[in-house]
């Protein structure tokens, strides 16, 4: 009675690593994106504390040079109030290189909490 192999073919094996190894690639280039978006929420949060607008933007920019945050700026933010709570809200965009003509556009936007 004959026995049929199991497993992978060394093309197989190539090619299931080629497409591990771009997701890992895609990944450690997406992963900065998700931590800075985290530092503008917390930032954004800080900031809401202010009592004026100026002052709403200058705590942010402050958060901002502490935290290495360089997508978006206190100018960029939208400062409004809802009831007797200041409401920071925010939306920027981020493109990663792929390959050629080709980009990964991310969208971000948030509100403070």
């Amino acid at each position: 009675m004959k026995h049929q192999q199991r497993g992978m073919s060394f093309i197989g094996i190539l090619f299931v690593g080629g497409v591990i190894g771009c997701a890992g690639i895609l990944a450690a280039q997406v992963l900065p994106t998700l931590i800075e978006f985290q530092a503008i929420t917390k930032a954004a949060s800080k900031a809401r504390e202010g009592n004026t607008v100026a002052e709403v933007k200058s705590i942010f920019d402050k958060a901002a040079a502490i935290d290495d945050i360089k997508s978006i700026a206190g100018k960029d933010l939208e400062i409004t109030k809802e009831g007797d709570k200041t409401v920071v809200a925010f939306a920027y965009t981020r493109e990663i290189h792929m390959a050629g003509p080709a980009y990964l556009l991310l969208k971000y936007n948030g509100r403070s909490k």
